[in-house]
């Protein structure tokens, strides 16, 4: 589904901040993976679900998705292809937009734009069953603003809208750092759900590494720039927390140095 052939990116190259941010990463997902990111500050995490998503152009190397090559293929293009959810719970949604107009949005991504009506009566059907399956009530204010919501409802919003049209790849970048533990929790059981509900292929970055072992059936770290360390099915299930901090040891030659991570 997804291939990245020794894709390599460098910011600020031939100045005083040059900084190697991804120095030849190799990774293929099969159809239906759900592969968890960790790593430590700077491992180049996001800025590999960045080059996936064509916010960057990359230095060297290749970016297939499902047999299309996208790796010069502008970003507003991917878009089609990919669903994505940011950190920031401000970044998925318009807020002075109504919650079923966000919807409309998402179900008219990669389509060209018409002058016909935004919502129509029976996509307000199909989005009013969809709300309902996130179980926070947000089916009763479709007509609300989205700026109203709290960080919890906008980010479960931009996860259906990011999912709504099957995209080939989901994109989740950190998506519940931003938020408390219990609603955290409530953002990664209706991630889970969706993705398995609707069969889809799924990157996720997480800074909690039992969040990384729990979920998804496969795990990557990343140091440097590139993955040092992938597991998958019953290896993967048995892992510890202390088995990934021995792995980045054994793979980096250092202590891992993460407060985020380790206090998660």
């Amino acid at each position: 589904m997804l291939e990245l052939s020794n894709v390599k990116k460098t910011f600020n190259k031939g100045t005083v901040n040059e900084k190697p941010a991804l120095t030849g990463v190799n990774l293929q997902l099969n159809d239906g993976d759900f592969v968890t990111v960790i790593g430590g500050n700077g491992a180049g995490k996001s800025t590999m679900l960045n080059m996936i998503a064509g916010v960057y152009p990359i230095d060297q190397g290749k970016v297939m998705l499902g047999g299309k090559n996208l790796t010069h293929m502008p970003e507003h293009k991917r878009a089609k292809y990919l669903g994505r959810v940011f950190q920031d719970p401000m970044k998925g949604t318009a807020a002075g937009m109504e919650i079923q107009e966000n919807l409309a949005l998402a179900l008219r991504r990669g389509k060209r734009r018409g002058l016909g009506w935004g919502v129509t009566k029976k996509e307000q059907a199909g989005y009013r069953e969809a709300l309902a399956s996130l179980g926070l009530g947000l089916e009763e204010r479709m007509s609300a603003k989205v700026g109203l919501l709290s960080g919890g409802q906008r980010q479960a919003l931009t996860l259906l809208m990011a999912t709504l049209k099957k995209p080939e790849l989901l994109l989740l970048d950190e998506h519940t750092a931003a938020l408390d533990p219990k609603t955290a929790a409530k953002v990664l059981d209706l991630t889970r759900q969706m993705i398995e509900e609707n069969h889809l292929t799924a990157l996720m970055v997480t800074h909690n590494m039992k969040d990384a072992i729990r979920l998804g059936n496969r795990l990557i770290m990343m140091h440097e720039g590139h993955i040092i360390y992938d597991v998958a099915g019953e290896e993967k299930k048995k892992l510890q927390v202390s088995d990934l901090l021995q792995k980045f040891e054994q793979a980096s030659g250092g202590e891992f140095a993460n407060d985020r991570m380790m206090l998660a």
